[in-house]
């Protein structure tokens, strides 16, 4: 997995959920950046939210990949 996705994977975090992220070991962020990837792609809410705002989108997919993982 390009290092690029996780990194765009952290930015799209909360600082509170990017920080509990970047103390896991790498493959488990590499785990977490492909799901974030996939709901980004099939998520057809977010292709509307997308539309307006990429980077709210983004922030979405990533909340929820961290909300399904820690809870």
């Amino acid at each position: 997995m390009p290092i690029e996705t996780v990194a765009r994977f952290l930015t799209a975090l909360s600082p509170h959920d990017r920080e509990r992220v970047e103390g896991m070991p790498r493959g488990e962020q590499e785990r977490l950046a492909a799901a974030w990837e996939v709901e980004l792609q099939q998520d057809t809410d977010l292709d509307t939210l997308s539309e307006l705002s990429p980077p709210a989108a983004e922030h979405e997919a990533a909340e929820r990949v961290v909300k399904h993982l820690f809870e």
